[in-house]
């Protein structure tokens, strides 16, 4: 109702406070450290953090309150954000729903659940989605079409079968309001000149863009030399082959050209998401990075006492060079399974 901002939107994204469980230097901190993230294998997960943690008192439960970390997101119309501000918040998750059943209410087929929540809440949260999406179409990230596959397994642990579920708007809207989260945690910190580590993604290297323009010339398909490559022109290169019997090669070899993202105390940008500045912010129970960022934004905001210690600010080079390769580890071992 903001005449100043007609027709916008404010947005809460909120996780799981693990910093107020998790001290920094404890046992649990030193162990989260060393396994860096948690992996995920088609019959189990080796989780970061204890279940207890994870599973209970990090879970945003339906009717249960929990500590929680939010940040408060204001847009315009056209998707464009014009301010947010971050607070340590105790919340109650009114209900927990599946993505299919959001997108089913949204769909038209609401259930006793999503029934109640759609005019107030399921319907402004897409109509704030699809101005996102006219702000994430004016970015133009690298629009890689590569489905997640599911493995099923039998009893006995061998493999039944090999699913890919089905890629829904409740899917990218979560996607895209994680994205912008990010975003404002990285933009928190640098204004009041907290050290982090952010997520950086280079542009392709040099000898990989030529692989690329090799292959695309073996398929017709003709890209100008000597030109720093932008997404832009990656997605272009992607819109031709969408729909052909070659799509999701061309997509496989779009995504080797890319360089590996790696976290780091030094903002290179995000070369995959087009943005400038970029930090993870959203999985702490699953993610090392993500509960350092809280911890910088406990301290740098003054919410707390379980915030970035001194001792660890000085060793953020090293903690993300560690996350970094644990990330690449746990890469290896969940494709060799």
């Amino acid at each position: 109702p903001d005449p100043a901002n007609e027709g916008g939107f404010v947005v809460t994204v909120a996780i799981a406070d693990v910093a107020y469980y998790v001290t920094t230097g404890s046992a649990l901190d030193r162990e989260a450290l060393k396994r860096g993230n948690s992996v995920y294998f088609p019959d189990r997960v080796v989780p970061m953090l204890p279940e207890r943690i994870s599973n209970d008192l990090c879970s945003l439960k339906e009717g249960v309150d929990r500590p929680a970390l939010a940040v408060r997101m204001t847009f315009t119309r056209e998707g464009r954000k014009l301010r947010h501000s971050f607070h340590r918040v105790m919340m109650r998750s009114v209900a927990k729903l599946a993505y299919p059943q959001a997108q089913a209410a949204i769909d038209g087929v609401p259930d006793e659940k999503t029934g109640p929540l759609l005019e107030p809440v399921l319907r402004p949260l897409w109509d704030a989605y699809a101005a996102l999406r006219t702000d994430r179409e004016k970015r133009q990230p690298l629009d890689l079409d590569l489905p997640e596959r599911k493995i099923l397994l039998k009893p006995e642990g061998t493999v039944d079968s090999v699913i890919v579920p089905e890629r829904l708007d409740a899917h990218r809207l979560i996607e895209e309001f994680m994205i912008q989260a990010n975003v404002a945690a990285a933009e928190a910190l640098e204004a009041k000149r907290q050290k982090l580590i952010y997520r950086v993604h280079d542009a392709p290297a040099l000898a990989k863009q030529e692989s690329l323009r090799e292959f695309l010339q073996s398929i017709g398909i003709s890209l100008a030399r000597g030109a720093e490559l932008r997404t832009r022109q990656f997605n272009a290169i992607l819109d031709r082959v969408r729909g052909a019997e070659n799509e999701a090669l061309v997509n496989e070899v779009v995504l080797r050209t890319q360089s590996q993202a790696v976290y780091s105390p030094d903002n290179l940008g995000h070369f995959g998401l087009n943005l400038r500045r970029y930090a993870h912010f959203t999985s702490p129970i699953r993610r090392y990075a993500d509960l350092t960022v809280h911890r910088a934004l406990i301290s740098a905001l003054s919410l707390g006492k379980d915030g970035l210690t001194d001792a660890q600010e000085a060793r953020l080079d090293e903690i993300a060079e560690q996350i970094s390769i644990s990330e690449r580890r746990a890469m290896a071992a969940e494709r060799d399974t």
